[in-house]
């Protein structure tokens, strides 16, 4: 893969960003860089080497949904809220 004008400007236009002419000629350069470090990483052969993680096995520990009032917490959130009333916070109406 190459990298000239072209992709510049539309990875530009892509990441919404403003890029300077005098920062383009550095930016291609940089990005070969990683692209030919990517392609290096790719000619590696790893069909023989086992996964050392794997998240199917193991998965995700849960924890017990419990839940439990904590009125000193509640408070303080209210606290910082715009506008709370009884416990509750206060927010505009948006249907009639």
């Amino acid at each position: 893969m190459t990298v000239d004008d072209k992709l510049i400007e539309k990875l530009s236009k892509l990441s919404s960003l403003e890029i300077d002419d005098e920062r383009k000629e550095s930016l291609k350069t940089e990005l070969a860089d990683i692209i030919n470090f990517v392609e290096n990483l790719n000619e590696i052969d790893v069909s023989n080497i086992d996964a050392t993680f794997n998240t199917v096995e193991g998965g995700t520990p849960l924890r017990e949904d419990i839940s439990k009032q904590d009125l000193d917490m509640s408070k303080q959130i209210l606290e910082n809220a715009p506008k709370s009333e009884n416990g509750y916070f206060v927010v505009p109406k948006i249907i009639e």
